[in-house]
């Protein structure tokens, strides 16, 4: 079966997208990306999959997988369980990573810890002990200490002597491969022109297949109508831009982001986010809350 290709939006101005959910989860499907993921279970058992490899886990399991490396984490719950939170994540680029690597040789150290995620890195239970305070801090951390928790938490997997390749020395991940479904190619093209109209059938038409049919295979793997996912990407985006450039008008990043009717923005942002932007931004501006991350909301459910 091949893989979904996940729309991975990292904000404006950062180094690395910080997440966290539970389960069920519209992301929670065999899928790729080119960016590293860090992977930490924080509830339930299950199995997961990586490439050519399948096995068990339980809370604790850490996991780094490389680009485009197909993955999947399924845990054993009853049909209508849901579990608040279940994972924790770090999602960054090779370009982001090997940039700071060139700026700072002190991270040269990483270079093979990234090689081998290639394959899929599991971690040892002592190395995911240390890093899971870090990652829990991380979900809500601003600024300089963003980068600090970073650092820390690849230096720890950087040293982890009991590191296990997970696939196979003969699995060599195929983006091109994966890119040939119809549905993907639709993904893709929603990433690239976020900002731009576009209807579904102008999606249904790209993937080749009929309005109908890219409408029942949109919602099943991505686990929203395209308007809502859509909607969604763009609110996160709009979010990024209230923080990252307090100047511009609400009405200008509304544009900006891809709306063509500030009553519908606004209607949006506040379904979302549960105010309006202008609060949001006074909110972040005035640090009268940690709980407002204009990231790990894009992809919820």
């Amino acid at each position: 079966m091949q893989p979904d290709l996940e729309v991975v939006q990292i904000g404006r101005g950062e180094t690395f997208r910080a997440y966290e959910h539970g389960y069920p989860f519209s992301t929670v499907r065999w899928h790729f990306h080119p960016e590293y993921e860090l992977h930490h279970v924080v509830a339930t058992t299950g199995r997961y999959f990586v490439g050519d490899f399948i096995g068990t886990f339980e809370p604790g399991n850490l996991v780094l997988t490389g680009p485009n490396l197909p993955h999947n984490w399924v845990s054993d719950v009853e049909a209508d369980e849901i579990v608040p939170l279940r994972n924790r994540g770090i999602q960054f680029t090779d370009e982001a990573i090997r940039g700071a690597m060139g700026i700072l040789p002190e991270l040269q150290c990483l270079s093979e810890m990234l090689d081998k995620s290639r394959s899929g890195l599991l971690f040892s239970n002592a190395t995911s002990e240390v890093v899971a305070p870090n990652l829990a801090e991380l979900m809500n951390a601003r600024g300089i200490r963003r980068i600090e928790l970073f650092i820390g938490i690849v230096g720890a997997l950087s040293q982890d002597s009991q590191t296990h390749q997970l696939t196979g020395a003969e699995y060599l991940p195929d983006p091109s491969g994966y890119m040939s479904t119809g549905l993907n190619r639709a993904l893709a093209f929603i990433d690239a022109n976020l900002t731009e109209p576009f209807n579904e059938g102008d999606l249904a038409e790209i993937a080749g297949i009929s309005r109908s049919t890219f409408s029942r295979s949109f919602r099943k793997h991505t686990g929203m109508s395209l308007m809502r996912y859509v909607n969604r990407l763009r609110i996160g985006l709009a979010c990024q831009m209230l923080v990252s450039d307090h100047g511009e008008k609400i009405t200008d990043i509304c544009f900006g982001c891809g709306f063509n009717n500030l009553s519908n923005f606004n209607r949006q942002f506040a379904a979302q986010k549960g105010m309006s932007p202008s609060r949001f931004r006074s909110r972040m501006l005035n640090h009268a809350t940690t709980n407002f991350d204009p990231d790990r909301s894009i992809q919820a459910a």
